[in-house]
């Protein structure tokens, strides 16, 4: 493998900044933080995906996961009380899929476990 000597190298100085020039001026920054003129609004959404992909009951979870979007424009858009609105829609409809699956679970272990004690 051949190597070209004709290239200059990267650094000839050796230091890879020496630092301001004497008669350079000095540059000053300013930061400004600007906050977003939104407030949180919480959407729900990853609850609504999770419902909508697992806990599908009576297509619940796929109504609470359009409330989620609709809540996560109307924020985009500016409307607050739209997007609270749509958030607290959605954040009902996942309580009430988790209630329903978590008895339809709960149901369905016990339901069989006590034909089987009683036919004891």
């Amino acid at each position: 493998m051949e190597y070209r000597t004709g290239y200059p190298p990267m650094n000839p100085g050796g230091c890879p900044y020496p630092g301001p020039k004497e008669d350079s001026h000095m540059v000053t920054t300013t930061v400004v933080n600007v906050a977003p003129n939104v407030t949180s609004v919480r959407d729900h959404f990853l609850w609504s995906i999770f419902n909508f992909a697992f806990l599908n009951f009576c297509c619940l979870g796929f109504v609470a996961l359009a409330f989620s979007v609709k809540s996560r424009d109307r924020k985009v858009v500016g409307d607050v009380e739209g997007a609270r609105h749509y958030g607290s829609t959605a954040r009902t409809l996942n309580i009430i899929i988790a209630v329903i699956v978590t008895l339809c679970i709960v149901l369905s272990i016990v339901v069989p476990l006590a034909i089987v004690l009683s036919a004891r």
